[in-house]
């Protein structure tokens, strides 16, 4: 007899997926230390569709990303006890904590647009740059 392998279903893995990402950052607010990790925010979760792993994706701010992925994968054994005891499903997935460069990237491109955008003084400009036949 043949077995057939089921597709996965694309809904229940985002389903799942937003809900390790809910009840991870309420892990994560009670259980890890502030002063040593900064303020994290979750801002996604990838699973396989095996439901065997979790890119567990992350913003900090108040601490070095390095030290919170760090701190975050020292403890991610723990998080994921106390997520199995959270989640009713047969696997719960291994826990990999990535920081997200994603907001930081959109800062500094908000910043380089403002610079562009602002107005030019052309007191500024040294005399001898200027072209004597233009002037303002």
């Amino acid at each position: 007899m043949s077995r057939h392998k089921s597709k996965p279903n694309p809904g229940r893995i985002t389903r799942l997926a937003d809900q390790i990402q809910k009840d991870l950052a309420g892990l994560i607010q009670r259980e890890i230390d502030v002063s040593r990790a900064g303020l994290i925010t979750l801002t996604g979760v990838d699973l396989s569709a095996d439901y065997a792993h979790a890119k567990v994706h992350f913003t900090v701010m108040g601490a070095e990303p390095e030290v919170a992925s760090a701190t975050l994968n020292e403890k991610a054994g723990w998080l994921h006890s106390l997520l199995f005891k959270l989640l009713h499903i047969h696997t719960v997935p291994t826990l990999h904590f990535i920081h997200d460069g994603q907001l930081e990237r959109g800062i500094e491109l908000s910043r380089l647009i403002d610079r562009a955008n602002q107005p030019i003084s052309y007191s500024s400009i040294p005399s001898d740059l200027e072209d004597p036949d233009v002037r303002p």
